[in-house]
């Protein structure tokens, strides 16, 4: 497969460029001058593979003289053929393929089972494990050659992968010393896709699951998807929503859904799905989905045994159970240790494992819903089955822009807990709004839970170190759809890249991975790098500030999410409404989760709990979460609270005026249709934000009746406008 993305449009054929097409190439590299920034729709991702600098190109060409790659299974071709599309666009050459090393320059990729040449280096690979590899520079038969080694052809595919980015990212190769091997086990994509298509909290187009054309049309995106994954270590995806629809796992979904295996073994990645509780109900005929009762539990092994059957290396079930309105163990009064060892018993003869959701809040309304969680899962500690992974938010409440880190990290050290970030931006701007994760993403796995002292962090959680699991694993909420650009947007592409970068390494850093993101996706000139990467980096806090500063949570319209109504109540349930998060008054404002309030900082380790507790030593970034705080309560800037909150609120805007500028200057610099986009999305952030500090603003000052600090413009419109609006038809919504 060939995909041409430049000029008007994207030219794709089956075997390569057609008598046609080739001539029309001959028109481009006549007529378009070199190094021109030519339109883009941002298909390729940071996949794009563009001419480097031809003196750089030279040098690369005499590091690469010849590529050697036995490609003998299916993961062995789609590695040669990566090599091969990838040194072709950025070096406008593929090296000759060769059956052994017998120049200088050569590249050398495989396992030593597959080549002899590698097994004679007798290279160090066991502690790589199944997915790792070795980038190295070594000398064979005399010749000075590049070898990317590891145990397995999927372990080679991804040094394939790390080797064209370090060409993607202009470093160099020569005496190259690269081991890598993933800290996680299961590196997956959540999809929230429906079987109409619809996508949950989705923002970029409907599903690319085109379950109609299943499995006769295996469209070619389904390739680029897999590519895409495998380049940044994703091993798994989970095909359906959570909120799930039982009709996935009959006969016919489960053929669909083995087509899409097929599309996706090559590179490494499992299926997985969404298994709906009632199941034995909806579909089985049964009177009941007890876990405990026998006929059930034959009929969920009955299942295992039937998909296994379709798709043999299966990954397993996530379930949500037992949380809005989904179905589970505890309708039956079992526990979610019931519902999920029942799943892990019928899964385990074919290795098969359970992701089991600790998302979850009582049908009753409970005095905090941070608290509930921990308090239904922490009394299972060590009795979940072993094929069990317990997966949690990282924060208590919703992926909102900013909690503290969820109190489960670090309070079952013998159940394996999985990490779940959400990648598409719900409660942070949809699409449309540039807010950079990396640095969400960071500030939750190097938070440090001291659950064994000091450096007990949550990446040290779920990445097994802490406690010794083997079975470890991070989740992210896709934002993948159908437009051509996948995200939504270009910059939503970064939260993809990023979740799998940190996926591969929980310890990697934000700023290095935007860099890492940037130079692939946009230019290698530090003219356009640093300043998209400083954009990024503050970008996500910048949202903070707009939407919810210092430890406000939840204000987002009720149901689909967007814009800010933090005046919302009389829901069927308050913990659904925002007054319930903020709680303020004439007085104050804030959520007191403290030891005179909910006592949710109880939920933490004594010193985490005690700095929580303190409304003097609490990281301002949280104070409203943990605290319920008068309006003149002086902040370390010698600030009262509600001067603090405009100024905040101010800096936010200020923010995304200032990243338009910057965008702006890099016209000429970035190619005209994604400029053009970025620009277009950048200019409704700006217009959105200042929604935001208006409306919030304006019904604050309604609660307490303050002036607004000298130097802050009032609100443009009274309260009972912003009050007014209504988007019954926003995107995404369930």
């Amino acid at each position: 497969m060939v995909s041409l993305t430049r000029g008007t449009g994207e030219i794709r054929t089956r075997t390569g460029l057609g008598r046609g097409w080739r001539l029309v190439a001959c028109w481009l590299a006549v007529f378009l001058p070199v190094g021109q920034a030519l339109a883009e729709d941002g298909h390729d991702l940071w996949l794009r593979y563009v001419p480097v600098q031809e003196a750089q190109a030279a040098a690369y060409r005499a590091d690469i003289s010849e590529l050697v790659v036995t490609a003998s299974t299916p993961t062995a071709r789609a590695t040669r053929d990566e090599l091969q599309r990838g040194l072709q666009g950025l070096l406008g050459a593929a090296p000759p393929q060769a059956g052994k090393v017998g120049r200088d320059g050569a590249l050398l990729v495989g396992t030593p089972a597959s080549s002899p040449q590698l097994a004679a280096l007798k290279l160090d690979l066991k502690a790589l494990g199944e997915e790792g590899y070795l980038i190295r520079s070594v000398r064979i038969g005399g010749h000075p050659a590049t070898a990317i080694a590891a145990n397995t052809d999927v372990g080679a595919l991804y040094g394939a992968f790390h080797f064209l980015r370090l060409i993607q990212t202009a470093q160099p190769l020569q005496a190259l010393d690269i081991r890598e091997a993933p800290r996680l086990k299961v590196r997956v994509l959540n999809h929230w896709d429906n079987l109409d298509r619809h996508v949950e909290r989705g923002y970029a187009g409907e599903s690319i699951w085109d379950w109609h054309r299943l499995p006769g049309w295996k469209d070619p995106r389904y390739t680029d998807y897999a590519r895409a994954n495998a380049s940044i270590g994703i091993n798994g995806t989970v095909l359906n929503n959570v909120n799930s629809n039982a009709q996935s796992l009959t006969p016919m979904y489960l053929e669909k859904a083995a087509a899409l295996a097929g599309v996706f073994r090559p590179y490494g990645i499992k299926v997985y799905l969404s298994a709906r509780f009632s199941a034995p109900m909806e579909i089985g005929g049964l009177k009941t989905a007890d876990p405990l009762d026998p006929a059930v539990r034959r009929w969920w092994k009955a299942k295992a045994d039937e998909v296994y059957r379709a798709i043999p290396d299966f990954g397993g079930f996530l379930v949500k159970a037992n949380s809005e309105g989904q179905p589970g163990p505890q309708d039956y009064g079992r526990s979610h240790v019931d519902g999920a060892n029942m799943l892990a018993e019928a899964l385990a003869p074919h290795g098969g494992i359970v992701m089991w959701r600790a998302f979850v809040y009582s049908h009753e309304q409970p005095d905090d819903r941070a608290k509930q969680a921990y308090s239904e899962f922490v009394p299972f500690d060590g009795k979940f089955a072993r094929n069990v992974l317990v997966q949690v938010k990282n924060g208590a409440i919703d992926f909102q822009p900013r909690e503290p880190f969820h109190p489960l990290f670090g309070a079952m050290p013998k159940t394996p807990l999985m990490m779940e970030f959400q990648i598409t931006k719900e409660y942070l701007g949809f699409a449309t709004h540039l807010a950079y994760l990396g640095p969400m993403y960071e500030e939750t796995l190097r938070a440090d839970t001291q659950v064994r002292g000091p450096g007990s962090t949550v990446a040290r959680v779920i990445d097994g170190t802490l406690d010794g699991h083997a079975l470890t694993g991070m989740a992210g909420v896709a934002n993948i759809g159908s437009d051509r650009n996948w995200s939504g947007s270009h910059f939503d592409q970064a939260n993809w890249f990023a979740f799998g970068r940190l996926a591969w390494n929980p310890h990697l850093g934000a700023e290095d991975i935007a860099r890492e993101w940037a130079k692939m996706t946009f230019s290698t000139d530090p003219a356009v790098v640093e300043p998209v990467v400083a954009m990024m980096m503050g970008s996500r806090e910048a949202v903070v500030d707009y939407m919810t500063p210092l430890g406000l949570h939840h204000l987002m319209g009720r149901g689909h999410h967007y814009g800010p109504a933090p005046w919302d109540a009389g829901s069927e349930r308050a913990d659904w409404d925002p007054v319930y998060y903020h709680r303020a008054d004439r007085n104050g404002i804030g959520f007191d989760r403290g030891s005179h309030g909910s006592n949710a900082v109880a939920q933490y380790a004594p010193p985490v709990a005690a700095q929580f507790d303190d409304v003097a030593q609490v990281p301002e970034q949280f104070l409203l979460w943990f605290h319920h705080v008068p309006w003149e309560h002086r902040l370390k800037s010698g600030r009262p609270l509600w001067d603090e909150l405009i100024a905040h609120y101010d800096r936010g805007v200020d923010y995304v005026a200032g990243m338009r500028r910057t965008w702006d200057g890099l016209a000429g610099k970035i190619d005209p249709e994604r400029h053009a986009q970025v620009a277009a999305f950048l200019a409704i952030q700006q217009q959105e934000a200042q929604w935001w500090r208006d409306a919030s603003i304006a019904y604050w000052q309604s609660l307490n009746g303050l002036p607004l600090p000298a130097g802050h413009a009032p609100p443009p419109k009274p309260l009972d406008y912003y009050q007014s609006l209504k988007f019954p038809y926003a995107p995404g919504n369930g």
